[in-house]
């Protein structure tokens, strides 16, 4: 009884409350180099397992510099993962959310946020939770950039990615609002000739000032992939699109 109130109600990252369904339960899953946190449903591990990677977290504060701590403020992820009654599902943290591992620096959430080892950890982090299954990658903001990655250079069997915010190509985001390139990072973009073999939806919003839908528009020159939310933020107003994404299987 006393493990199950600790799952389901755990003081992490800053003594932020992380309530979390019954059926999930909390790992903390070691990689090369970071203990990523995840939290996890499974009910039927022979079918494919949706993934909720989140997206940068706090990694700035509202002056612009970087914080001391990415756990993200928000709960869109959370609340997506939560929320899915499909039989398998998985919250993948990112690197040095809700744990400082002993690899964590601040670079690990600005210029390398989406650096190799980074990558890396979050294939490890995927590999033992679902095996060989098929996945589904749903990503947030730099989570889209990091479920590129992961489809384009590993071996997880990919059914589909869905987007929702995404940065999908980096170096034209940073472009686009005039700030210093993330040289430390992959990027999704690169590989966007084997990523166009994936089967895939982006929701982009149109209120959106910090992914534009335009930069995702540019990158995939596809308008049948993109579904524009209507007056969604980057942060706020995408509930709307939270059964379209629990239907998919």
């Amino acid at each position: 009884m006393l493990r199950s109130i600790l799952l389901s109600l755990l003081l992490l990252g800053g003594c932020s409350t992380i309530k979390a369904p019954e059926s999930f339960i909390y790992k903390e899953i070691s990689g090369e180099n970071f203990d990523v946190i995840v939290w996890q449903k499974t009910n039927s591990p022979t079918l494919p397992y949706k993934i909720y990677i989140e997206g940068d977290g706090y990694a700035f504060n509202a002056h612009g510099m970087p914080t001391a701590d990415p756990t993200p403020k928000g709960e869109l992820m959370r609340e997506l993962a939560f929320g899915d009654i499909s039989p398998n599902v998985v919250y993948l943290a990112r690197p040095c959310q809700y744990k400082q591992s002993r690899s964590c620096t601040t670079k690990y959430w600005t210029d390398a946020r989406f650096a190799p080892e980074v990558v890396r950890d979050e294939y490890i982090a995927i590999k033992k939770t679902v095996k060989d299954h098929p996945v589904i990658l749903i990503g947030f903001s730099g989570g889209a950039q990091i479920a590129g990655l992961l489809a384009a250079t590993t071996d997880l069997k990919v059914k589909e990615i869905i987007t929702i915010a995404g940065n999908l190509d980096h170096k034209a985001w940073t472009r686009y609002h005039k700030l210093p390139d993330l040289d430390e990072s992959l990027n999704a973009a690169d590989f966007k000739i084997k990523l166009a073999k994936f089967k895939q939806k982006h929701y982009v919003g149109t209120k959106d000032k910090v992914i534009p839908a335009s930069l995702t528009g540019n990158l995939l020159n596809n308008s049948n992939l993109i579904t524009k939310v209507r007056n969604a933020t980057h942060n706020d107003g995408w509930e709307q699109i939270y059964p379209l994404i629990w239907q998919e299987l």
